[in-house]
């Protein structure tokens, strides 16, 4: 597949913006009660740490705004996630497609990788370092 090779900068650009907003939908839910709001009984630390942190951290990673930190911060949300939310309730199972956490996995390691790579182009950390030199 060499013919994307010219244009992997960009494809990862697209990635980081598309996982930070669709991110980003997620908190919205959980803070805004939009997209159908989240069930009746869910505890106030995921409504409210965990919505608070995949709005905002959602939206840095698609702005490129310390998205490192941003992305490493919500790859331990959703570390926390699969095995609070998906793991547990499985009754132990680690098998993402049986535990029904593939999302929450995806997510963990997609956001690990932002974390490790930096924002890259399209980003406002890539604007701001270019203002700098």
């Amino acid at each position: 597949m060499k013919f994307l090779l010219p244009h992997a900068e960009r494809i990862y650009a697209l990635l980081r913006i598309v996982a930070g907003l669709m991110f980003m939908l997620h908190g919205m839910q959980k803070l805004f009660g939009m997209f159908g709001g989240m069930p009746p009984g869910v505890p106030a630390f995921i409504t409210y740490g965990a919505g608070l942190i995949e709005f905002v951290g959602g939206a840095l990673i698609a702005l490129g705004l310390f998205a490192a930190p941003a992305a490493f911060l919500s790859s331990g949300t959703m570390a926390a996630a699969f095995f609070l939310g998906h793991v547990i309730p499985a009754k132990g199972n680690l098998l993402p497609i049986v535990n029904k956490g593939e999302l929450a996995a995806l997510y963990c390691f997609v956001f690990l990788y932002i974390a490790a790579h930096g924002a890259g182009i399209w980003s406002i950390d890539a604007a701001r370092r270019g203002a700098k030199s």
